[in-house]
């Protein structure tokens, strides 16, 4: 077994002393209500509220304490005392706050009532609820409904959800494009082309039964930390963790369970990964494929000796297609090919190829390091070739496990928020609401951009998310953004959507899962669907913010019937004063997914909502799950080039998509800013730069438009060669829209061609 791994640059295991410290310091900084401690004990329960920031599953058998330093992070942002009233803008002007940074927008507290922008003084003006839904309602009759976009974030539950997507439709449009788009599309498109399930095949239960974990471009320490328990579990039992990322992320290096007492006591580290190898961006098809051949050579072995063959046969002759070609293309790879485009050697390939061999049970497990590539989507297949060959998917212990973002942005999917119609039972909503659906595939974010940028899209309603700042092209898409006639932002905290108004502009104030939720029949639950399929009911008991808040179902409903024709079927104030109502009407259209829903919605660990692919069901075109032969061997759409680099995105331990907590990135030895650039050290002196000095990043997309972030400090850190990183959002002016997965249109952040020079008054000082 290869050497263990270390993180040079990080402070300390993931979790530990280190993670309650960072908890404390958001505590001290937000000031959250003292009932905080009651929430975060009821946090991922059944019967409590299901966390608003990743989409991690809840066990059954859950610990004392469910919830995770960044979940933790993201209750206490949510009930901070800090408020943001409309006296604020008596101080302040959107021109000005534009020179703010994106952690003091939101330190700025939570929103407290609807407000409308007014050009003529630079501020937002209070309104009441009537007069925004009415000025919002007689804007969206005046344009044509396919200039209007619905966006989500992928926080709303699934009740506010299949209302939006029913709006939207009403309205004409299937322009429902969601943060998805940005991150896992890849998954949803290509997954789906070779399993026949657009999301992952695996339930609890299969983590606590496989032999072996192999990730790919995922990191569980910040995104998913909840994962880490099941992690470390595993390794107890003996189970191995192969790890493929660019980058060393401690949560897969080391682990300290703060559930455990003695562990906290003694300071006992559990290693994760038994080989981590640093393949470099963009290089994962190669590292898979040399994987592949591993065990395509073993298998050419046991068919020679006579012994027990390697590959599934079984499996792969009942269950899949297209072996062959596979195969053939397999056998004749090199591995000087192999080594050149994955950066890493034959031996440490061969290393991982063989503890893959001997693991009966296998779940490979992915992120955005996977999808967010040219080639993201066959980044997945390749993934899912090397689970076919020996059956691992649809078996206990088995299987795909794709770690999704934001707490609900699966279940927005599943009950309508999507711009495809095949995925939408149409003639089912057309009977229950009595209504003709337009039936033309709405847009996905990408060209929902590139509308915006020819004038072509008019309106963006935006139920969460901080959109402006997510996307590529980031200075392109603030002018477009504020050319068009109306943005409506329903949101819990100021962010830099913002600050760039459309010609209307709205901030509507939402409640958070954490508050109570009184309509006419009290207290209301609303759902969420994890990663795993699973649906769970959450209840907040927080007094609301403000008085003048209303939930993401309300304002759906008030947007909705002040836009829409009267329709007797389309009974919105019902459905806001009892949401189980929606709970029936989602039952009624999803029947299969959701029996029983109303009873079974806070069942311990949530009900399984079911995937036919983990029952080795394959809803793909050829009714097999499908071997995909590779057409090239990295997932970039460049060539590599003298003084050209591939800018991985990443995020801090210290935010979550684009809300940024603070400063502090202790798992990268990074504190008190963001403004750096990550090379090894080879880079940095082959390009002529020392450790500290300030460099601007330029763009070297083949479209030939100046892109640049300037005022970026080198910081030397273990990454292979040529592969340099730096942080999202702010590196989303570097990305070029048109920069993104072929298949899904997912943008490419993990591998972004730039060049590096240093800054002029760095250089002259």
């Amino acid at each position: 077994m290869a050497d263990y791994v270390s993180n040079p640059d990080g402070k300390g295991p993931a979790g530990g002393w280190g993670s309650l410290k960072s908890i404390a310091r958001i505590y001290g900084e937000s000031w959250p209500t003292p009932a905080v401690l009651e929430t975060l004990a009821r946090q991922n329960k059944p019967g409590g509220f299901m966390c608003v920031s990743c989409a991690w599953p809840k066990p059954k058998n859950y610990h004392p304490f469910e919830f995770c330093e960044n979940g933790a992070k993201a209750t206490m942002w949510e009930l901070t005392n800090a408020r943001c009233t409309p006296d604020f803008w008596n101080n302040h002007t959107v021109s000005e706050l534009r020179n703010w940074k994106d952690h003091d927008l939101e330190m700025t507290g939570r929103l407290t009532h609807p407000m409308r922008f007014d050009h003529a003084t630079d501020r937002y003006l209070e309104v009441t609820w009537d007069e925004a839904f009415d000025r919002i309602g007689r804007t969206l009759k005046r344009l044509h409904h396919d200039s209007v976009v619905f966006y989500s974030s992928g926080h709303a539950g699934l009740e506010a959800s299949y209302l939006y997507a029913l709006l939207a439709r009403v309205y004409g449009t299937n322009n429902l494009p969601q943060s998805s788009n940005m991150c896992h599309e890849t998954t949803s498109v290509g997954l789906n082309k070779v399993i026949g399930s657009p999301v992952g095949t695996i339930v609890w239960e299969d983590l606590e039964k496989t032999d072996a974990f192999f990730f790919f471009g995922q990191n569980p320490g910040t995104n998913s930390p909840r994962f880490l328990h099941p992690l470390q579990d595993a390794k107890k039992r003996g189970a191995k963790i192969v790890t493929f990322n660019p980058v060393i992320e401690q949560g897969l290096v080391s682990f300290v369970s703060p559930q455990n007492p003695f562990d906290m006591v003694t300071g006992h580290e559990t290693k994760i990964s038994d080989q981590y190898l640093q393949v470099k961006a963009g290089g994962d098809v190669a590292a898979i494929l040399g994987l592949c051949k591993v065990v395509v050579e073993a298998d050419d072995a046991a068919i020679a000796s006579g012994s027990k063959r390697v590959l599934d046969v079984e499996f792969i002759t009942e269950h899949t297609t297209g072996l062959e070609p596979f195969i053939t293309f397999v056998r004749g790879a090199n591995w000087s090919d192999i080594e050149r485009e994955s950066g890493l050697s034959e031996a440490d390939l061969r290393e991982a190829g063989e503890t893959y061999i001997a693991a009966e049970r296998v779940i490979g497990v992915y992120g955005m390091g996977l999808t967010q590539h040219a080639q993201g989507t066959l980044n997945v297949a390749m993934l899912v070739n090397l689970l076919l060959l020996r059956g691992n998917i649809g078996r206990e212990g088995a299987g795909c496990c794709p770690v999704r973002g934001h707490s609900n942005v699966q279940g927005q999917r599943t009950v309508g928020i999507a711009e495809k119609t095949k995925l939408i039972p149409m003639e089912k909503l057309k009977a229950l609401f009595d209504f003709d659906p337009p039936m033309e595939d709405g847009t996905p974010i990408v060209d929902a951009v590139k509308g915006l940028m020819a004038g072509k899209i008019k309106a963006f309603i935006s139920l969460g998310g901080n959109l402006v700042r997510a996307v590529p092209d980031q200075k392109d898409m603030e002018t477009a953004w504020a050319n068009q006639d109306l943005t409506v932002m329903v949101s819990t905290k100021l962010n830099r959507s913002h600050l760039f108004p459309g010609k209307e502009a709205w901030i509507l104030p939402c409640l958070t899962r954490t508050e109570q939720d009184i309509q006419a029949t009290g207290n209301q639950s609303v759902t969420t669907e994890d990663s795993f399929s699973h649906i769970s009911g959450s209840i907040g008991k927080r007094t609301p913010a403000s008085k003048h808040l209303k939930s993401e179902l309300a304002i759906v409903a008030g947007i909705a019937k002040a836009t829409l024709a009267s329709n007797p079927k389309l009974k919105w104030d019902d459905w806001t004063g009892d949401y189980s109502l929606v709970r029936d009407l989602i039952e009624a259209t999803y029947p299969k997914d959701f029996r029983d829903y109303n009873a079974r919605m806070f069942e311990p660990g949530g009900f399984y909502r079911g995937n036919d692919a983990h029952d080795r069901i394959w809803n793909t075109e050829e009714k097999k799950a499908v071997f995909t032969t590779p057409h090239r061997l990295n997932a970039i759409s460049f060539e590599d080039a003298p003084g050209r680099f591939r800018l991985i995105t990443m995020r801090s331990n210290d935010q979550f998509n684009t809300t940024i907590y603070g400063y502090s990135d202790r798992f990268r030895g990074i504190e008190g800013t963001r403004d750096v650039v990550l090379m090894c050290e080879d880079d940095i002196a082959a390009a002529g730069f020392s450790e500290g000095q300030s460099v601007t990043l330029v763009s070297d997309f083949s479209d030939g438009k100046h892109r640049q972030l300037s005022g970026l400090t080198v910081v030397s850190h273990k990454l292979p060669r040529g592969t340099i990183g730096a942080y999202y959002p702010e590196c989303n002016v570097l990305n070029a829209i048109d920069h993104h997965d072929e298949l899904s249109k997912t943008p490419a952040a993990k591998a972004i061609p730039v060049r590096i020079v240093a800054d002029v008054s760095a250089v002259s000082a």
